[in-house]
């Protein structure tokens, strides 16, 4: 059961993954373009920002406690 929840971590973590590595090519082309909308690119990197903090969080989840 629990093989089956790391699993299902493991896999939304590469879909997060995905979608921030995306992100980051959009704010990348937006950057590049003066005439960007400033406002929408701001709220890019922020999305970018949260979905960054959201795969941290998963990762540490999937790492195993070890009693010391």
């Amino acid at each position: 059961m629990e093989d089956e929840i790391d699993n299902a971590l493991r896999a939304h973590v590469a879909e997060l993954r995905i979608e921030h590595r995306d992100l980051d090519e959009a704010i990348h082309r937006m950057a590049e373009d003066p005439r960007a909308d400033q406002l929408a690119l701001t709220r890019l990197k922020k999305r970018k920002l949260l979905l960054k903090d959201a795969i941290t969080r998963l990762e540490s989840r999937l790492i195993p406690d070890l009693d010391a």
